[in-house]
């Protein structure tokens, strides 16, 4: 077994002022999305110029926080907001979705590709490379929290969580940072190094991250409000990374189709 680093989840603290670890990985993937989202408009099939890159990064920003704070509420935690609907706003108590925050991405490059007269699958297929760089660090974020931890095991690299019982559990946090950060990063990286038709990159990220996040679900702990909900191992992460693999595959289909 191996020993949890116990990491101060508060990276810098001035006064009353506290920056947090997890925080920072946000800082981490946006700067990401600009830096080699730069690069990749220099290609000749962008749709966009260089300089746009700033406002796609802060729009893609308003999405993701916007969507993944709205997508926790309503895929996992629906019962409490129905009670109280102000609990959407009560971001001090954590909880955030990616695929909320991904539908959220997708509403704002549908809004700022009318600014820029290109389509919203043009912008997601310039920036589905680079968001496995936000991806993989915020699951960093969530392991330095000691949150969203893995199922009982006694793997020899299991860890006692000090949020997570006496049981040593799978790190699945840092198993989701190496495949959706670092795997899913290279390959699409790779994929887009050259022009590939409109809409087969943000098919194959959808895709492969849905494969992904449904192969990870079994060494992660479901969210203690929900539970497994069916066969007493499906997850509300694979029932939502379901859908996404089967749209993903056919977007990728669909655009070599039209490009044949």
């Amino acid at each position: 077994m191996l020993t949890y680093p116990n990491i101060d989840p508060i990276a810098v603290a001035i006064g009353p002022l506290k920056i947090h670890w997890y925080g920072l990985m946000y800082l981490v993937g946006f700067a990401g999305v600009w830096i080699l989202g730069k690069r990749r408009a220099l290609a000749p099939w962008s749709p966009i110029k260089p300089e746009a890159i700033e406002d796609l990064v802060t729009y893609g920003a308003i999405g993701v926080i916007l969507g993944g704070r709205i997508g926790y509420t309503l895929f996992y935690n629906l019962g409490e907001f129905l009670h109280n609907p102000l609990v959407l706003f009560e971001i001090w108590k954590g909880g955030m979705s990616f695929h909320g925050g991904m539908l959220g991405v997708f509403v704002a490059m549908w809004i700022f590709g009318k600014q820029q007269n290109c389509t919203m699958l043009q912008l997601t297929d310039i920036i589905s490379p680079l968001a496995p760089i936000g991806l993989g660090a915020g699951r960093i974020g969530n392991f330095i929290n000691s949150e969203l931890w893995g199922r009982p095991t006694d793997v020899p690299w299991a860890m006692v969580f000090p949020n997570g019982g006496p049981l040593p559990r799978h790190p699945s946090q840092l198993y989701e940072a190496f495949l959706e950060g670092v795997v899913l990063f290279v390959i699409l990286w790779i994929y887009t190094a050259k022009p590939r038709p409109t809409m087969a990159p943000t098919g194959m990220a959808v895709m492969l991250y849905g494969c992904f996040r449904f192969f990870i679900e079994f060494f992660r702990m479901p969210d203690a409000q929900l539970g497994y909900l069916a066969l007493d191992w499906v997850t509300m992460g694979q029932i939502l990374s379901t859908p996404m693999i089967l749209i993903g595959a056919g977007m990728v289909y669909w655009a070599y189709k039209k490009a044949a």
